[in-house]
């Protein structure tokens, strides 16, 4: 049996060992993180900018978009860079780091979706008191809480995932993953995989229930409205959110309520793909189509740069 210090590398498999398949799989996905990174990014800029989204509710999706970012570089770059080099190892102080990070970034991501359908209950149940109630200070209070339950979730399995030996050097996956990684542990795992489950769980429980609660709320207080305009103007306000909470616990549930144990690997990648790449993506086309707001701020923008190359 060899000792953790023997393995020094990892050899991750990818999504496929088809070559021409593995050139579209680069190009879909180099054009998806390039466009994902620039849409999350514009929504970073119109909020930075535009004195007219400085409510709670776009500080949220602001730091929402920079997680989308950290979330898909962490994963898509490295792998595009395996594609193009040829070289599928990794080091383990990389890998753990990775896991690390999109751990943290996903984490924090669900968490933050709670506290944005939080945001979203006090808007349309309480609107006399949002302003007082969604305040800067609490508003900066919510994200770092959503941060350092992130952090918590991570650092209990990822401490004990540390001291594990290693016998094989083997990752079936196109990064660095704590259910792939475990299996080439020499050492026992059980209590590990536990942890990682619960932890999982965890997260998965405690923001669904918070976000159904808020919901449940909010589709009362809206049935309760007199005119049909006042309902269909309060589901707008909430039905980016609710497309983008359908995608991310949508992707998980497909990820953990396995079909078969011969599909899980194939499923376990398709699904990380639609989570890490195609999700950020979509979410910034999602909150700016639907949003009236965003788009205007949008418009505005690209006037007064139309203005200024006309000027110069």
């Amino acid at each position: 049996m060899r000792n953790h210090s023997a393995v020094t590398m990892f050899i991750l498999l990818g999504l496929t060992n088809d070559p021409q398949l593995e050139i579209f799989i680069f190009i879909f996905l180099f054009i998806s993180y390039m466009l994902s990174v620039i849409g999350n990014l514009t929504i970073i800029s119109l909020i930075l900018v535009d004195s007219h989204l400085k409510t709670a509710m776009y500080f949220f999706l602001q730091n929402f978009s920079f997680l989308e970012i950290s979330l898909t570089t962490a994963c898509v770059p490295p792998y595009l860079y395996a594609i193009s080099s040829g070289d599928r190892t990794i080091t383990t102080k990389a890998c753990f780091s990775q896991i690390f990070f999109i751990v943290l970034f996903a984490a924090t991501d669900f968490f933050l979706l709670a506290v944005m359908s939080y945001d979203r209950y006090v808007a349309i149940c309480k609107p006399l008191y949002y302003v007082t109630i969604m305040d800067s200070r609490v508003c900066r209070n919510l994200i770092l809480c959503c941060w350092v339950s992130g952090l918590l979730i991570i650092l209990p399995p990822l401490g004990l995932i540390l001291h594990l030996d290693f016998c094989d050097s083997v990752i079936d996956h196109f990064y660095c993953d704590a259910s792939p990684l475990l299996k080439n542990s020499c050492s026992d795992t059980w209590s590990i995989e536990q942890l990682v489950i619960v932890c999982a769980v965890l997260t998965f429980i405690m923001t669904l229930v918070c976000i159904v609660l808020s919901y449940i709320y909010i589709v009362r207080t809206i049935l309760r409205l007199p005119s049909v305009q006042q309902k269909k103007k309060a589901f707008s306000t909430c039905s980016s959110h609710m497309i983008v909470v359908s995608i991310m616990y949508g992707s998980c549930i497909f990820i953990y309520v396995k079909p078969s144990a011969k599909d899980e690997v194939a499923i376990n990648k398709a699904v990380s793909v639609l989570a890490i790449s195609v999700a950020p993506l979509l979410n910034p086309f999602i909150y700016t189509l639907r949003n009236k707001q965003v788009k205007q701020s949008f418009h505005d923008i690209l006037r007064r740069l139309a203005f200024l190359s006309e000027k110069y």
